[in-house]
This record gives structure tokens, C-alpha cells and sequence, in this order.
């Protein structure tokens, strides 16, 4: 069963989400991070949310600011609006009774999820799927056009056929952004996923979060997967890995042995 829902970025302008719940009984509440431009009815994000639902984990996904169904301006937000929106996305799953205890990022949702999981009270677990070590590697899809935004303050760029407003405040933030710390100070099970075949952020970043990354960490290979999950099976082989190994984490199971150092 889905439910269309709308809550607050944390900038003000609403968000449009789907909760996919479970039909049967419920081990679970989690949110979702699409990837960079993606949004919430992207492959990975649709198929691994709906199978996880089926899974018994109900899960929230979300279009970012001026993507999809949300309102806003894309150019408004940055690394740290998604971190910070992510944020929103929890206490509005906590606000309506149904607290998440996971979260699970795609692509550059994926370093979302690692540097926003301490600032969500309960989560107990970050599943990440084709996850960039270092964030702002994504300035290579803008790079046409990022001159003429640090010196005019905005460009219009291109892709995907969308027009988007890239902005100098979203360049600099990204420019900014850093994930090793988070990955470090993380202290809560971690589950790295990626394809070793994966053409758009290569394996190699996957080793270096589960390199920094300490216990209790996991690293799962996606062999045949490409980036976008987009291949038959692709998302919902990703979702039942996920869901398996998030068992122990979800509220049906006794809270998990706290992490060493904590």
C-alpha cells in the first residue's frame, strides 16, 4: 500500500513523498535518499522502497527541494539542505508514530545518509548502495558551467532534459562537503553496497567508506548491477539484501550491543 505524503523541507518549501507500508505486519520504519537528480520515483528509489515494504519495512521516499513533486527552488538546496532534509524526512515519520530506525541512500543519497544519521534520534542502522566516498566529485556533471556560476552567482545547466539553476551557494557547499569524519564518527552498523562494475562512481569509492568505516561494518558486491539499478532484478535483489541484514537493527528485535568506543 502506498500514501502520497507532503512535509516541510527545511528550508520551507513542502516535499512530496510516498510511504510505502506493508501490507502485514510491520518489523520496521526507514527513509529513503535518492541520488543526485534522481528523485523519488527513480528505479533504485521506487523498486527497493516497494520491496522492502514487502519485506515488512515501511519505507519513506522523498523528491528533494524543486525535483519531482516538490516545491522549491533545486538550486536552493546543497549537500547540506539534502543532510538537513533527510533530518525533516525522519521527524516527520516520527511526528505520525512511526519512527525510523533506517536509513538507506542511493548515490549521493548515500553519503547523505552516513553524514545525516547521527542527527536522527533512533536510527539504529545505514544500508548505502553505489555511494560517493567524496561528495563533491559530483562537480564533474556541472563542470561546463561552474565558472560562469562562481563568477555570475548562477548558470542554467542541463541534464537528463531537465533544466536546473545551479547556484554559487550550492557549488561552494559542495565544494565544502567532507565524509570522512562522518563515516568515522558514524557508530552505528553500516552496510556498503556497490557494483564492481559500476561506471558512474566506481568501487573504488565503496572501499574507501568501508576502509574508514569501523565495526560493525558490511560490504555486499552488486556484481552484474549498474549504477542505476535500472537491469531486471537489479533493485529488488539490493532490497532483500538490505532487508536481511537489517533484522537485527529494526524495532521487532532486541537492541543490538552498543558499538566499541562509544
Amino acid at each position: 500500500m502506498i500514501e502520497k505524503v507532503v512535509f516541510p523541507s527545511s528550508l520551507g518549501p513542502k516535499l512530496a513523498g510516498v510511504l510505502e507500508v506493508p501490507d502485514g505486519p510491520v518489523r520496521g520504519w526507514g527513509v529513503f535518499a535518492h541520488g543526485f537528480t534522481l528523485g523519488k520515483d527513480s528505479p533504485a528509489a521506487a523498486r527497493i522502497c516497494r520491496r522492502l515494504a514487502k519485506e515488512g519495512i515501511g519505507m519513506l521516499r522523498y523528491d528533494n527541494l524543486g525535483l519531482g513533486d516538490s516545491e522549491g527552488d533545486w538550486g536552493d538546496g546543497s549537500f547540506t539542505v539534502k543532510i538537513d532534509d533527510t533530518v525533516q524526512a525522519a521527524r516527520f515519520m516520527a511526528d505520525r508514530g512511526t519512527s525510523v530506525e533506517l536509513l538507506v541512500g542511493h548515490s549521493w543519497g548515500g553519503a547523505t545518509v552516513i553524514a545525516g544519521a547521527r542527527q536522527v534520534p533512533g536510527v539504529r542502522a545505514v544500508a548505502t548502495v553505489g555511494a560517493p566516498f567524496d561528495p563533491s566529485r559530483v562537480e564533474r556533471h556541472y563542470d561546463a558551467v561552474v565558472e560562469k556560476v562562481l563568477a555570475e552567482g548562477s548558470a542554467e545547466w542541463l541534464i537528463g532534459g531537465k533544466a536546473l539553476t545551479l547556484k554559487r551557494a550550492f557549488v561552494e557547499d559542495v565544494r565544502g562537503s567532507e565524509l570522512r569524519d562522518r563515516i568515522t564518527e558514524l557508530r552505528m552498523p553500516l552496510l556498503v553496497m556497490h557494483s564492481p562494475t559500476d561506471n558512474t562512481v566506481g568501487i573504488e569509492n565503496a572501499s574507501e567508506i568501508f576502509r574508514v568505516a569501523r565495526h560493525p561494518r558490511s560490504f555486499v558486491s552488486l556484481e552484474g548491477s549498474n549504477h542505476f539499478l535500472t537491469g531486471a532484478g537489479q533493485a529488488d535483489r539490493a532490497a532483500r539484501i538490505i532487508s536481511a541484514w537489517a533484522d537485527p537493527y529494526l524495532g521487532h528485535a532486541a537492541a543490538p550491543s552498543p558499538v566499541p568506543g562509544d
